[in-house]
Formats: C-alpha cells, structure tokens, sequence
C-alpha cells in the first residue's frame, strides 16, 4: 500500500465510517460512560489500543487460522489483549478502574472491534490493519470525549471532572462558576440520546456541506502530455 492508501484508511476510520456517528456500533459504552470527558477519554483510549492490537495480532494470523473457527480465534485474542488492559488500569489507575466498572472487560463484546477484525484484519496486510484499528478506536474516542464534553458541560457546568484520577493533584474546571444549577436531563440517558442525536446530525450536515462544495466545484480537468514529434 501507498501512502495514499493510508491515508484513506484513517480517513475512513475519523470520518466516513466512523463508528460512532456513522456506523452507530458500540452504544451501550457510548451513551452509558460519557457523562464527564475523563470516562470517556480513558474509555475511548482503552478501546484504541484493543483495537490496534487485535488487528494487529489477528492479521499476522490470518493464514493460520482456519476459515470455520475464525470467529471463536478472533475472540479469544480481542479477550487476551483486553484482560491485559484490564488488569494494567487495575494496577496503576485503580480509582479511574473502580469508576469504569464493566465496561473495560465489556471492551471484548464491543460489536465494532470484532466487525473490523473480520471487515478488514482477515483480509490485510498488518501495518495497514493496525492503522485500521486504531483509526476506527480514534474516531469513536472523538465521539466518546465531544460526548462526554457536551453531557458534562450542560450538565454540571465543568470540565475534566474526575481528572485527579489520572492526574494526581489535578481540579476540575467550572466552566458556569459554582452556583450553576445544573441540568440533569444531560446527565441521565435521555441526555445522551439527545447529545448523541444532534452529534449524527451535525455530522451528516458537515458531510451534505462538503458534498455538494465537490459538486459545484469540479476538479478541473488535467491537459493531456505534450508528447514529442517523431522526425520525418
């Protein structure tokens, strides 16, 4: 693959296809962590690196894995490399760890890490599948923290509440000053179906943007090469 075709890769994972906004794959993690930017970051940031890893390991096997039990294979490693994560956030941020809860080992029955292990890792090459997978983490952590940022904004009147678990010493911001009532609507599920709505939304408007720009703006078209004349 060329650099182009990079590039088109991780384009696809940010924007195209993004698989929180586009392909609206994993919303249980989604609409249930994103109610203050750190959980959604660390979530989205865990998520990253099972995805990558996953591609990774399962394009590296590919021809080694039988075509009847490749589901059950492709599990079990996304299982591996999760428990791995699992235990690491255990171990060194065990308060962030107490707050996620299940939905770190929950990683392993997110519908968007094994659909890009079968879509693409089965079939590429593995610089590529990696690139794959982390462009497709990367997109839904972009979606997962402007979430998170939008709930807890509304909703509290803060930013980065929470961050003393990552950062020791480390305060939250009060955006609206302490005497913000608060909306609870956007921290409770009503909330993030209605943030997650207009995300899609603002989304696809961008895209009918840009669209219609390619439309009326063609590219102009390129002159053939002057090729040069034989002697007579």
């Amino acid at each position: 693959m060329d650099l182009r075709a990079y590039r088109d890769i991780a384009w696809n994972g940010w924007w195209k296809q993004n698989p929180g906004v586009v392909q609206i794959l994993g919303m249980c993690p989604t609409l249930a962590i994103t109610t203050n930017i750190v959980n959604a970051v660390s979530l989205g940031l865990a998520t990253v690196l099972v995805m990558a890893m996953s591609n990774l390991a399962s394009s590296l096997l590919r021809n080694f894995i039988p075509y009847e039990i490749r589901i059950p294979v492709f599990i079990l490693i996304i299982a591996a490399l999760t428990t791995v994560v699992d235990l690491a956030m255990n171990a060194y941020l065990h308060s962030l760890y107490l707050v996620l809860g299940i939905f770190i080992p929950l990683i392993v029955t997110n519908c968007i890490v094994l659909a890009r292990i079968e879509a693409f890792a089965a079939k590429n090459e593995p610089l590529a599948s990696t690139l794959d997978g982390a462009a497709m983490g990367l997109g839904a952590t972009m979606v997962l923290t402007v979430l998170g940022a939008m709930r807890e904004l509304i909703g509290n009147g803060t930013l980065f509440s929470g961050i003393e678990m990552v950062i020791p010493g480390a305060h939250e911001i009060q955006v609206f000053g302490g005497d913000y009532p608060g909306f609870l609507t956007f921290i409770l599920p009503p909330g993030a179906f209605f943030a997650l709505g207009c995300l899609i939304a603002g989304r696809n408007w961008l895209e009918a943007r840009r669209q219609a720009r390619a439309r009326s703006n063609p590219p102009a078209p390129q002159a053939p090469e002057p090729t040069s004349a034989e002697p007579a």
